[in-house]
């Protein structure tokens, strides 16, 4: 009986283990979860965007999606995919030689996708089918499209898809005619030629079917105007959008960010045409070889198009160092915030120049436009240049000691790809695989923000419940 009564009782506490143990995981289980799972809208925005990558990638290593009998390597396919879904335009092979009718339909797909924005799309459907948004779905679409409240993200969204529709149906039918009309296009090449560079316009991703871009084109105000103002409104952002379509006639009600978009995209469109028309005016691989009307469009368009778009009229490797560097910084400042350009956005310059101009005058307070700027606003600003600087530095480093090309050049591909712009020296097809994957990371990081993609990695905010003393060290 003792044996049997032991017996009993070590089957007990073994169950009694066992069940613990069950206990504990059960308990675990959900914790894991809560770590795996997105817990921050931005972290959604990341991984639909990720998602959307590698669907793209799939479907371009199809047979169908190339011109031959095999389908793309993965290292191609995933950065034509990349570069489509961040709206960026860099390649590594000739698109309208090397991939299909099937794949340039997935990169047009992909370059529709990214610029509306995955989140914002997929919760589109949502409304359009199901009538009804829930609170994680809400969340994520007031982060892709800087929402101001939940109630708004409906109307937003479906203000988006009206303008992106219109813009582009209007921009199709306009290079389409073109093309039928100047170029004896059959009529439904001209429509496919005028969808997808209206499509690659407005979304700002650089995209063309021809091997040599836009530079055939160069001279032609029919096609190069056109496209470059879907690529002006499209770099605006749709916040702009809204309010001029609200309170066009009334700019004294206009908000900071609207006018500080407005007049700086049109400094940054004005200086960079002066700047290039004058600096490549008598290159003869560039501007030098058109006629003097045609070198002033070309300059404009370039000067347009450097701003994110990625189009050229112009080959950008026959110009001057100087040119790339002041494409350098206007490709690095971008368009304007939650719209299809990328960069570092000129409401961040915009509120940096006047930071610098109020410490400048002795000031304590930075106005802007009648305004004060909310002290946040500084060490946003403040964040988002720096771990710009930083990104860009840091990867324009590691290439050149993996590659032969010179500093210019690699820091015109860097800043390229992290500002989504797609403009190269010709020199992206030749990277190394490693320095291909670096140029991946860069057009990911840069279409999502560097501030988007930092708090999507942070599971969980943690607020101070305490402050330091102040104390202020010697500056300069």
């Amino acid at each position: 009986m003792r044996d049997v009564a032991g017996s009993k009782g070590r089957q007990d506490a073994s169950g009694g283990v066992r069940h613990g143990h069950w206990h504990r995981a059960s308990k675990a289980f959900p914790a894991i979860l809560n770590i795996l799972a997105p817990q921050h809208p931005a972290q959604v925005i990341v991984l639909g965007f990720a998602a959307a990558v590698a669907a793209g990638t799939l479907l371009l290593m199809l047979p169908a999606a190339r011109n031959g009998p095999e389908g793309a390597p993965f290292l191609d396919a995933l950065f034509t995919s990349t570069s489509s879904v961040c709206v960026t335009g860099l390649i590594t092979v000739d698109t309208p030689v090397y991939w299909s009718g099937f794949g340039k339909a997935v990169i047009l797909a992909l370059i529709q996708v990214g610029g509306f924005g995955v989140m914002s799309f997929g919760t589109l459907l949502g409304v359009l089918m199901a009538r009804r948004l829930g609170l994680r779905s809400r969340l994520s679409a007031a982060a892709e499209t800087k929402s101001t409240g939940f109630g708004d993200v409906r109307r937003v969204l479906l203000g988006v898809l009206a303008i992106s529709l219109t813009v582009e149906i209007i921009l199709a039918g306009m290079l389409a005619a073109r093309f039928a009309a100047g170029y004896g296009y059959p009529p439904d090449r001209a429509l496919w030629h005028g969808v997808f560079h209206s499509v690659s316009s407005f979304n700002n991703a650089g995209f063309a079917l021809y091997s040599d871009n836009l530079i055939g084109f160069a001279g032609d105000p029919w096609i190069c105007l056109p496209i470059a103002a879907a690529v002006i409104i499209g770099g605006l952002g749709f916040p702009v959008l809204f309010e001029l379509g609200r309170q066009y006639r009334k700019p004294i009600h206009w908000s900071m960010n609207t006018k500080l978009v407005l007049v700086g995209t049109a400094v940054l469109l004005a200086g960079g045409t002066v700047f290039l028309t004058a600096v490549e005016w008598s290159n003869p691989a560039t501007l030098g070889a058109l006629r003097p009307g045609e070198r002033v469009l070309a300059g404009f368009f370039q000067s347009v198009i450097t701003r994110t778009a990625g189009f050229n009229s112009i080959d950008i490797g026959q110009m001057y160092p100087v040119s790339w560097m002041g494409m350098d910084i206007l490709m690095f400042i971008g368009g304007g915030p939650a719209g299809t350009a990328g960069g570092l956005k000129i409401t961040t310059f915009g509120v940096l120049f006047f930071i610098l101009a109020t410490e400048l005058q002795g000031g304590t307070a930075v106005n802007i436009f009648g305004k004060r700027l909310s002290r946040a606003v500084h060490r946003q600003a403040i964040t988002v240049v720096l771990l710009a600087i930083a990104l860009v530095v840091g990867s324009t480093m590691f290439l050149m000691l993996i590659t032969d090309f010179g500093q210019e050049r690699i820091l015109f591909e860097v800043v390229s790809a992290f500002a989504t712009v797609g403009l190269s020296t010709g020199i992206t097809a030749a990277m190394p695989p490693a320095g291909q994957v670096v140029l991946i990371l860069l057009m990911f990081i840069g279409r999502l923000g560097p501030v988007t993609l930092g708090a999507a990695l942070a599971l969980r905010e943690r607020p101070p419940l305490y402050e330091y003393p102040k104390e202020r060290p010697l500056i300069g």
